[in-house]
């Protein structure tokens, strides 16, 4: 099949590879290179690299505007494919074209623009990847396609996030084999179950520790790599990586360190196993430690 692909996250990455092995991409729509990084130079998104790697026509547009719309239109493609694209295609582009999106949830829970890490952050135990059809209101298209997996209680946003791109491919290779053949068969979402994932603020980063622990868990876990979870111990700031939640009895205060070494939540504990210093790297908790030796008095507070 021809194919038409909009997107620009890394999440869209193995899917295009994949779909560029077994069909012909005739373009890329992707968003315009922005600044990043401390020196703020331009960079092209990761969809961008690829197909300019891979010579394919690419478009970058500011605004899908009329004159960017008749230049899409004007491309003789069987399909487009949408992944994380950052911009809403507008009707005029969408008509009598067939289109799959693919989400990084299982619709309709979690539509919006941080479905991953809200799914973490609710203590969710599954996850997965959702293809749908485009509609008018966002991520509420018909599902043509979806592969659920389990949520490890020690995985992160960014690792999940990997791990859901990697189940892409087999989702709309899925959906692109039966649109061709005709045998799609859309399945409208539930909308009583329909939840909502809201796009991630640095006014976030941070916990509360008054929460039960698996809760804690879930907010740190859906907080990493961004916008991070800081706390404060001792006389310093620390970003929280990684921990494991303990189902323990106590009577301390939240953040209070336990006889165990573990730190007291509303409910449980949160055993730390990862951080990163302000300005540093990624560290195991016990390294840190040996250079940071606590006392019983110290404890763990929110920003």
């Amino acid at each position: 099949m021809r194919l038409g692909f909009f997107g620009s996250g890394a999440f869209g990455l193995p899917t295009l590879e994949a779909i560029m092995a077994d069909h012909e991409v005739v373009f890329v729509v992707s968003q315009p290179d922005r600044p990043a990084g401390r020196r703020r130079q331009l960079r092209a998104t990761p969809i961008s690299e690829l197909a300019m790697e891979s010579g394919i026509d690419l478009l970058r547009p500011e605004k899908l505007d009329a004159a960017q719309i008749e230049t899409i239109r004007s491309f003789e493609v069987d399909a487009w494919v949408v992944i994380a694209y950052g911009l809403k295609l507008p009707p005029a582009l969408l008509e009598d074209r067939f289109s799959c999106n693919l989400h990084g949830s299982l619709l309709p829970r979690w539509r919006g623009a941080a479905p991953i890490q809200r799914c973490l952050m609710a203590g969710d135990e599954q996850s997965g990847v959702s293809v749908i059809t485009l509609a008018s209101v966002m991520d509420a298209g018909d599902i043509l396609a979806e592969v659920a997996t389990h949520i490890d209680p020690l995985e992160t946003a960014g690792e999940l996030h990997d791990r859901l791109a990697k189940l892409g491919p087999s989702a709309v290779l899925e959906t692109l084999a039966a649109h061709q053949a005709g045998t799609l068969s859309p399945r409208p979402q539930d909308e009583s179950e329909v939840t909502f994932a809201a796009k991630l603020s640095r006014s976030e980063a941070t916990v509360d520790l008054s929460l039960p622990a698996e809760r804690v868990r879930g907010q740190v876990h859906g907080l990493t790599p961004w916008p991070g979870c800081d706390v404060r111990i001792g006389d310093g700031t620390l970003r929280l990586r990684r921990v494991r939640a303990h189902d323990v009895e106590h009577q301390a205060h939240p953040g209070a360190i336990l006889d165990s070494g573990h730190f007291a939540c509303g409910v449980g504990s949160i055993e730390i196993l990862e951080v990163q210093p302000a300005g540093g790297r990624p560290m195991k908790w016990t390294d840190w430690v040996r250079g940071h030796p606590l006392s019983g008095d110290e404890r763990m507070d929110s920003l």
